[in-house]
């Protein structure tokens, strides 16, 4: 094997007794690998350490994603246990508890990217967002929404529940 870089030479242009002597080469060819075998095996032992600790975050991720929506909720749990404490009140102070609860709800669902889909009639139908129950006849324009049975919902823009909706035949 030729190299382009030369030898080193002592100061009377000879090469040195670690070029010539075959056993020192060997000992110094041996040193450099058992350098390059502890740098690759901290470097393997690294990435492991790394990998490890990316398995552990994911895993505490997926165990307290739950958590901030969870929070939102508690606020409607208690306002829904503090109705039913008061077995003796009046319909209409029960009705406006139960409207007070659903705003408290559809904040912390807006809170939690949850969007409510409630699309008003004469909507162009979208098969992405909506789940046809039926087609009726109807004076508006065919393929375009006539009712909302139920309101579907959105999640960070992905369809959670699809609002199920009639449609508007074709006439």
């Amino acid at each position: 094997m030729t190299t382009d870089t030369p030898l080193p030479e002592d100061a009377a242009g000879e090469p040195t007794a670690a070029e010539t002597n075959p056993e020192i080469k060997i000992a110094e060819l041996e040193n450099r690998l058992a350098e390059m075998s502890d740098a690759y095996l901290r470097a393997k032992a690294e990435v492991e350490n790394v990998r490890r600790r990316a398995d552990e975050d994911i895993a505490k991720a997926r165990k307290f994603a739950v958590e901030a929506f969870a929070e939102a909720m508690l606020p409607v749990m208690d306002s829904m246990e503090a109705a039913i404490a008061t077995p003796g009140a009046a319909v209409e102070t029960v009705l406006e508890g139960v409207h007070a609860t659903r705003r408290q709800l559809a904040s912390a669902l807006e809170r939690n990217k949850v969007v409510e889909i409630n699309p008003a009639a004469g909507t162009k139908f979208d098969p992405n967002q909506h789940q046809a129950i039926s087609m009726v006849p109807a004076e508006q324009e065919a393929n375009t929404v006539v009712a909302v049975l139920q309101k579907g919902f959105l999640i960070a823009d992905r369809v959670l529940r699809p609002a199920l909706v009639t449609v508007a035949a074709p006439r």
